[in-house]
């Protein structure tokens, strides 16, 4: 298969952190100190919110960073419940669908990126009172310095969020 990509350009079925990698939206926030990374692929299955709290869990207690995990936690259910639940019906059709998830160290600092097939885009919603769900990304932002989203080419997103 040819790639028409541009130099820089990845797509979901391809994205890793690069070396260095930081969401552009959040560089002013980085500080010197340590890096690491570590990447989980999430199969579509309702366990893998479970198995991504874990993952993350266990990263965070490699690098030594008590401090974020109970925060990192609730971030990664909720990016990760987003990203199966609306990112994974626009697999490309013959690839099995999947979602990333990245953590990268810089510093005290921990971002946590999803990657997903969907081009929705992630939007605060102010669901009524008897709606079920539509918090998650509140939570998301009351709990991070700061969260985003990027787009890959051809098509899919990263969804990211930067916690201390």
């Amino acid at each position: 298969m040819q790639s028409t990509l541009a130099p820089g350009q990845w797509t979901t079925f391809d994205w890793w952190p690069p070396l260095g990698w930081w969401p552009e939206a959040a560089r002013d926030l980085l500080v010197p100190g340590p890096s690491a990374s570590a990447t989980f692929v999430l199969p579509p299955t309702p366990a893998s919110v479970h198995a991504a709290r874990s993952f993350t869990a266990g990263a965070l207690a490699a690098w030594k960073l008590t401090e974020p995990a109970e925060n990192m936690e609730l971030v990664i259910s909720e990016l990760a419940t987003n990203a199966l639940r609306h990112g994974l019906h626009a697999a490309e059709s013959g690839r099995r669908p999947s979602v990333h998830l990245s953590l990268v160290r810089r510093g005290p600092l921990v971002t946590c990126a999803f990657t997903d097939p969907a081009s929705t885009v992630p939007a605060l919603r102010y669901p009524g009172p008897l709606d079920a769900g539509g918090l998650g990304l509140h939570i998301v932002d009351s709990l991070s310095l700061r969260w985003g989203w990027s787009a890959l080419a051809p098509q899919g997103k990263i969804v990211w969020a930067v916690l201390s």
